[in-house]
């Protein structure tokens, strides 16, 4: 687990000092800080969505888990876990929700979290992990100096999606194959997109509903695979 723990060390520090550099910006800083983001984040979801070698697969991943995190009521769920999370820690900032989700969304989606934790599990090293670490301790940062503390609650879901993966790593290899994780990343990037226009305030799309289009991207690229299509 010394992968996950750096990352969660990595994400604490960064949001400590971007909490302590954005209390000192004035707003319209913060603002500009918060549009870089925006733009940022839709490069890095566009790179990876990008990536798509099955088109379709994707399109029924994105479909099926938007129905799916719909009915289930995702969003909604994540913004009572987040407005409880914010009166626990006595915030009153009103974008905590944003920033806890923006950064649990850019800190695990990456196919760095699915290789990084797998292999950590297989074999013992963490160097992908600790350079996931590096970069997502830079990313928080920023994230923290616009989104406030929101960003720094992120590591309960780096800790809720590594953990199981790296102690499941012998049973999960499957995830590692070239067209799963291909689907998977795509997805991924796609989801990262709505967080990038949901910063940009260009459309407020209930990414967190979209949650369940990443295991079914999985099972349908395995499906896909036995099927031979």
């Amino acid at each position: 687990m010394r992968g996950t723990l750096v990352n969660v060390i990595a994400v604490l520090l960064g949001s400590t000092i971007g909490l302590l550099v954005g209390r000192r910006l004035p707003e319209r800083l913060r603002r500009v800080i918060t549009a870089g983001l925006g733009l940022s984040t839709l490069l890095i979801g566009m790179q990876m969505a990008l990536q798509a070698q099955r088109l379709l697969v994707v399109i029924a991943g994105m479909v099926l888990g938007g129905v799916t995190g719909e009915l289930l009521g995702i969003e909604a769920a994540l913004e009572r876990a987040g407005t409880r999370l914010q009166a626990w820690a006595r915030t009153g900032g009103g974008t905590f929700v944003a920033g806890f989700v923006t950064a649990s969304l850019v800190f695990c989606v990456g196919p760095m979290t699915v290789i990084g934790s797998i292999q950590e599990g297989l074999t013992g090293n963490a160097e992908i992990l600790y350079t996931k670490s590096l970069l997502d301790g830079v990313a928080s940062v920023a994230f923290a100096s616009s989104l406030g503390v929101g960003v720094g609650f992120s590591v309960l879901t780096v800790v809720a999606i590594q953990v199981p993966l790296t102690l499941l790593g012998s049973r999960l290899t499957f995830l590692m194959l070239p067209d799963v994780l291909n689907a998977l990343t795509a997805t991924g990037g796609l989801l990262i997109v709505g967080i990038g226009l949901l910063l940009l305030e260009v459309k407020r799309l209930p990414v967190a509903n979209f949650l369940p289009a990443l295991p079914w991207a999985v099972l349908v690229a395995i499906g896909s695979r036995w099927l031979g299509w």
